[in-house]
């Protein structure tokens, strides 16, 4: 057999391995909003990935989420929602700027009555502190408005893993999902083994989508540590994320079947959990 051929049966497996698997993604940047959208579901369609849906955010890259300016933030938030009632499959994500006070939490209130259940908040691009109490207002009024509150955790910042893990702390009855499990900080999420065995400390409303990471962490040295660090958080907290277009669904699910997961955790991963947390 050629090696042109041997390359294009391996080719062919995989695409066979993506179409018997449904898979949401939970964390999809739509810059361009429609155009973003049909180059995304292109591209899973040519990777022969079966979509149950995914969570997309006009935010990221070029659109950045300020504080000072609103009315902006509210347009877009519109906009996004306007573009996810043309395409059901998608869960749109909102944002605002904690340090907009009170026509923030205002602004979670309207898209929260509006049908938006995801709010996405990211401390390094929008240049705020998750330690702010702003942020801890904010979190706790998600909560009680049924929001599930996604914060990007890549550890790009100093403490970024250690100031999450005390808002979720001090906003237990809030839904969390930290994104990147922690970049190459991973390591520190293992302490919810031992977090969970504390009476009344934590009440387990963490959880978290692996995009970037899980692709770096494949065939890699630090591979069986990730794994063990997924089992310690729970893979029943655990949501498949590609952070498009940075990163394809195709790469990072093909990232996932290498770290030797079983199939049922596998399933949990890639939609089992997003359609348990979210309802869909």
């Amino acid at each position: 057999m050629s090696v042109r051929i041997l390359l294009l049966s391996l080719l062919f497996c995989a695409c066979v391995a993506h179409a018997d698997e449904t898979v949401f993604d939970t964390h999809v940047h739509l810059h361009d909003a429609e155009a973003s959208l049909r180059a995304y579901e292109a591209d899973v369609a040519a990777a022969n990935i079966k979509l149950a849906g995914f969570a997309g955010m006009w935010f990221g890259g070029p659109n950045q989420a300020l504080a000072g300016d609103p009315s902006a933030i509210r347009k877009a938030d519109d906009a996004h929602i306007a573009l996810a009632h043309r395409h059901p499959e998608m869960l749109p994500v909102a944002t605002v700027h904690p340090y907009d006070g009170q026509a923030a939490l205002d602004e979670i209130a309207r898209v929260a009555a509006r049908g938006v259940k995801v709010l996405k908040l990211h401390p390094h691009t929008q240049k705020f502190d998750a330690a702010d109490p702003r942020v801890l207002a904010l979190v706790r009024k998600a909560g009680e408005l049924g929001m599930v509150v996604l914060f990007d955790n890549a550890n790009i910042l100093p403490g970024d893993s250690e100031r999450l893990f005390n808002l979720a702390l001090q906003a237990p009855k809030t839904k969390f999902i930290f994104a990147h499990i922690g970049g190459m900080n991973f390591r520190f999420w293992n302490m919810l083994a031992l977090a969970r065995t504390a009476d009344r400390f934590f009440f387990d409303n963490i959880y978290f989508d692996i995009s970037a990471t899980v692709v770096l962490a494949a065939d890699s040295p630090i591979e069986a540590e990730f794994v063990w660090t997924l089992r310690n958080v729970g893979i029943d907290h655990v949501l498949l994320g590609s952070d498009y277009p940075q990163l394809t669904l195709g790469k990072t699910l093909d990232a996932l079947h290498r770290l030797g997961l079983s199939d049922e955790e596998q399933a949990k991963i890639r939609v089992d959990n997003a359609r348990k947390l979210f309802g869909r």
